[in-house]
């Protein structure tokens, strides 16, 4: 299982160091969520602040859009070359010619999906994306409860993905712990998302990071 503690938990007081922290405690990704106040009811950071963060960052970055206007955010951050960028198919009314973009400029793109909307909407993209992520929260806020149902939906994900693109991975991203990780894992899930437990976790960051590995 790969690890993509999101700095949304941070301390962004302190980011380098909290951004330091993670990658030295054995992450695999950084995963920046990206929220403009318009497809999510919350705010959080720009071009400057991911700056900043690839610049802490030993590890690639995981960029998750939860925007209007992609292609604008795009432009944004691919100077920053992040591993992936991911975009919500329900914001998006030409999918396919973003992740051409995404891809053509050196970076993986990924395909993000709300916990209500169903796998099929992407079946027809899969072949052309890295990455699927599916929310297992709401999005726009950390913190919440995991949504049981997503295990299902992973299953029914995985089904497709083995049928048109073995290679695409499937990230999970929403009150992930050490106490479901193991449903995840078995449903077929290679990247999980955490936030709180991570930089919350009473042991440490990098205890968090092995338990959920």
């Amino acid at each position: 299982m790969l690890v993509a503690p999101s700095i949304l938990s941070a301390d962004f007081g302190n980011l380098a160091r909290d951004v330091e922290a993670i990658c030295e405690g054995g992450c695999d990704l950084v995963h920046v969520d990206v929220m403009d106040g318009h497809f999510v009811p919350n705010l959080t950071i720009g071009p400057v602040v991911v700056e900043a963060v690839a610049k802490a960052a030993s590890k690639p970055l995981d960029i998750h859009l939860m925007v209007e206007n992609n292609s604008f955010f795009v432009d944004l951050f691919a100077p920053l070359k992040p591993g992936y960028i991911s975009f919500h198919i329900e914001e998006e009314k030409h999918p396919h010619r973003l992740i051409q973009k995404i891809r053509s400029l050196g970076i993986k793109p990924a395909i993000t999906l709300n916990p209500h909307t169903p796998p099929e909407a992407i079946e027809f993209l899969l072949e052309d994306v890295d990455m699927v992520l599916l929310m297992s929260v709401n999005p726009g806020f950390g913190g919440q409860k995991f949504i049981s149902s997503v295990i299902k939906k992973v299953k029914h994900l995985k089904k497709l993905i083995n049928e048109r693109n073995p290679k695409c991975l499937i990230e999970v991203d929403g009150g992930v712990t050490d106490e479901n990780v193991k449903l995840l894992e078995e449903a077929g899930v290679d990247i999980v998302v955490a936030g709180s437990f991570v930089y919350k976790h009473p042991n440490g960051i990098s205890h968090a990071i092995a338990a959920l590995k």
